[in-house]
C-alpha cells in the first residue's frame, strides 16, 4: 500500500532566480525512491507516492537535502498528505466556488496555526480582504489578487510567522492538488 503526498517548495522559479526546471525536480523525487511523480505548473508543485507509514516531516528533511545537493541552493519545503489536502478545501471558511481562482489562496504553514501570533492584526484596516485560520493553513481572501495585497505582506512578514515555512497557493492550484492526488 503507497501513500500519496504533495510537495510545495517555497520561492522558486521566481523572476529568473533559484531555478528548479519540473523535469530535474522530478528526477530528484524519483531518485529517492518515491513513484508515480508528477509536477503542476512551474512555481514548485509535485504529487508522488511513497510507501507506507512515511513520515512527512522526514520526508520533508530528505527532499530539502536532495534538493540543495542538486541546485546548490536551499529551499524550504512542506509536504502533505491526499487527506490534508482534501481536509483544507472541505474547511474552506470562504465561498470557494462563488470566487475567481486568484481571489482565493491557501498559506501553508510548517507548524499550527496558532491565533496568537495574528490577534493583532486589525482586519478592519485591510476590508475588504480577509483571513481565517485552520490548523496549518491560513485562508486568504484577496478580492484584487494577491499582487496588491497588503494583507498577504502582513500575513507573511517574518515577525507573524517567526519559526514557521509559510507557502502560498491560489485556490485553483489547491484544488488540483487535491485532485492529483486523489487520483483524478
Amino acid at each position: 500500500m503507497t501513500q500519496t503526498y504533495a510537495l510545495l517548495l517555497r520561492g522558486i522559479n521566481v523572476g529568473g532566480h533559484r531555478k528548479v526546471p519540473m523535469p530535474e525536480l522530478r528526477s530528484v523525487l524519483e531518485g529517492l525512491g518515491h513513484q508515480d511523480v508528477r509536477t503542476h505548473l512551474q512555481s514548485g508543485n509535485a504529487v508522488f507516492t511513497t510507501g507506507p507509514g512515511a513520515d512527512p516531516e522526514a520526508l520533508t528533511g530528505a527532499l530539502e537535502e536532495a534538493i540543495e545537493d542538486r541546485f546548490g541552493f536551499r529551499v524550504d519545503c512542506l509536504v502533505r498528505d491526499a487527506d490534508y489536502l482534501a481536509s483544507v478545501v472541505e474547511d474552506c471558511p470562504f465561498p470557494a466556488a462563488a470566487l475567481d481562482g486568484k481571489q482565493l489562496h491557501a498559506l501553508y504553514l510548517s507548524g499550527r496555526a496558532d491565533p496568537e501570533r495574528f490577534a493583532a492584526i486589525d482586519r478592519a484596516a485591510f476590508a475588504p480582504e480577509d483571513f481565517a485560520l485552520g490548523d496549518r493553513v491560513v485562508y486568504l481572501y484577496v478580492p484584487e489578487g494577491l499582487g496588491g495585497s497588503r494583507l498577504s505582506d502582513v500575513l507573511t512578514r517574518p515577525k507573524t510567522v517567526k519559526g514557521l515555512v509559510v507557502t502560498a497557493r491560489n485556490w485553483n492550484t489547491v484544488v488540483k492538488l487535491v485532485e492529483m492526488t486523489r487520483g483524478a
